[in-house]
């Protein structure tokens, strides 16, 4: 399901004045649909053009950091979370009445256009929502007629030696770039821990690394940086993927499709540029 059932649902006006998301997904998703003025907070996350796709936008708008407190004191007709962050605060936010709609992560293009149409209802922005949709969908047949290559052996490595493989966005996106998801060949399923060895030794054409441009150095990122890394770069083609342009479903999944195709196409002499 893209989105849970709302609580307090009569409490919702048809058009909410004082928005509040608790999370950088539905953060983006407000920030398309619903208009500045009606927007109370969005989450501090949103506010870094490294991480988040509204940057600019949620800059002129107050940042929260997902405590009870800052949102009370925003008096929110509605607050919009992700079904997986901020559970103690959506938790008394619901024991003191106010009116909350959790969101989930979607799997897919089709689940993603309907997380886009249930938030731009939720929000009286239905005329925005079916213009982002078409939008979408006009740029996605646009690639749709692009020469696709023949179908090379692609795997995402995340900061900790996570992937993406079956039943997850990240692997409609490679589909609809033309790759093979070696992840899902191997058997994973949405999102999994992979060793480096295991991406040594397959036999993948293409390994996208999944980054943060001028993010700060940390542990996690470190396998990104490894030096075996390096090596494979003599018989596969490194693709430098921002974290940005697909960790929430959204338009920018689009630019992800993009970039992946143009790292992908073939050259005038059939091989990867």
């Amino acid at each position: 399901m893209a989105a849970n059932a709302a609580t307090h649902a009569d409490d919702i006006p048809a058009k909410p004045q004082r928005i509040v998301s608790l999370n950088m997904c539905t953060d983006e998703l407000v920030l398309r649909l619903a208009s500045p003025e009606h927007i109370a907070s969005v989450t501090w996350l949103s506010q870094d053009p490294r991480n988040a796709n509204m940057a600019a936008r949620a800059l002129t708008i107050p940042a929260n950091h997902g405590l009870v407190e800052e949102v009370l004191a925003h008096k929110p007709d509605l607050v919009v979370a992700g079904a997986y962050t901020t559970r103690s605060t959506v938790a008394l936010l619901k024991r003191v009445g106010v009116p909350v709609r959790e969101f989930g992560v979607p799997g897919n293009l089709a689940e993603m256009r309907a997380q886009i149409r249930d938030m731009a209802n939720l929000l009286g922005e239905q005329q925005n929502g079916e213009a982002l949709i078409a939008e979408i969908d006009a740029r996605l047949a646009a690639l749709a007629d692009r020469p696709r290559p023949a179908h090379p052996r692609a795997i995402v490595l995340r900061p900790n030696g996570f992937t993406t493989g079956r039943g997850s966005l990240v692997d409609e996106i490679l589909t609809a770039a033309g790759l093979t998801n070696l992840a899902a060949e191997l058997g994973i399923d949405n999102y999994g821990q992979i060793a480096l060895e295991t991406v040594a030794l397959g036999k993948a054409d293409i390994l996208i690394l999944n980054t943060t441009p001028d993010g700060p150095p940390s542990l996690a990122h470190e396998i990104l940086h490894h030096p075996v890394l390096a090596r494979l770069g003599d018989r596969l083609k490194l693709v430098a993927l921002p974290s940005k342009l697909w960790t929430c479903a959204g338009p920018a999944v689009i630019d992800a499709i993009e970039l992946l195709l143009d790292a992908s196409a073939p050259t005038t002499a059939g091989k990867s540029p």
